[in-house]
This record gives C-alpha cells, structure tokens and sequence, in this order.
C-alpha cells in the first residue's frame, strides 16, 4: 500500500516510482560512511526488495528527493532500518526527526515485534523516539560478502 505524509513544503512518500535513483545511489556510494563504493546496481537491487521512504520537497510544481530510508522486514517479527539520510541542503529542518516518525508509527510495522538499525553518530536521534544500545553479548553477525568498491 502507497502511503504518504505531508507537511509544509515537504512530503514522505511510500511510493517506489517517485524515487531519485541516481541522487540516492550519489549520497550512499558518495557521502554516506555506510555503503561508500556500493554499486548502483547493488542499490537498485536493495530498493526492490525493501520497503522504502522517501522525504521530498515540494517545489515548482515538482517532488525533489530530499532523503531517504528503507526497511527490510517480514511485518511480523523484525523490521531493520537503514539507509536513512537527508540531503545536506535540506538539513536543520527537522525532517530526519519527521521521517523516523513516520516511520515508526507506519500501521503495517505496528505488529513487529523489534525494529533493529545502525548506526555511529545517531544515537542522539534514535533515542528520542525509543531505540536503545543492545546488549552487546545478545546479537552476533556473519559476513558474508565484502562490498566490493566499485
């Protein structure tokens, strides 16, 4: 189901087809410490089998790809949060705030039981809306493939 947000000049948008590609795959193989190098194949691939966000702003008549995020989930047991950024030029505005909202009280996430994420320099904002540091003896993570640098 599409869903979308709106507030001010700005919207949030559920809808894939509305999706800045290229301007995505820039901030994440470009600017984000995250996915530096990820391909934009690799990011494509990631869009289509995720649920996705995305913050624009409303301007001449048009949506401008502001930021970004996605989860992977089962809508059951696990949803994971990732890729969230808003561009540079549309930071201050407290959209990074009103996408995690919004995100968190999406109606087909309610029923997870845990939502997981990320990150190194935003426990500040996830805090706010009731993400807490895991116990570090309780998860474990394999990898399974390098990001190749491309």
């Amino acid at each position: 189901m599409r869903m979308e947000w709106k507030k001010e000049n700005y919207a949030i948008s559920t809808d894939k087809t509305l999706l800045d590609l290229p301007m995505i795959h820039e901030f994440l193989s470009q600017q984000s410490y995250w996915a530096k190098g990820i391909t934009k194949e690799r990011v494509e691939k990631a869009i289509k089998n995720t649920l996705c966000f995305g913050v624009y702003e409303m301007k001449d008549g048009k949506l401008v790809q502001a930021g970004f995020a996605r989860i992977l989930t089962d809508y059951v047991t696990t949803a994971y949060l990732c890729d969230v950024f808003i561009d540079r030029r549309h930071r201050g505005k407290g959209l990074s705030k009103w996408l995690v909202q919004t995100i968190i009280s999406f109606d087909e996430l309610k029923e997870v039981r845990g939502m997981l994420l990320a990150t190194e320099d935003a426990h500040g904002l996830y805090s706010q809306y009731g993400f807490e540091v895991v116990d570090p003896g309780r998860y474990m993570k394999k990898k399974i493939k390098e990001e190749q640098q491309n």
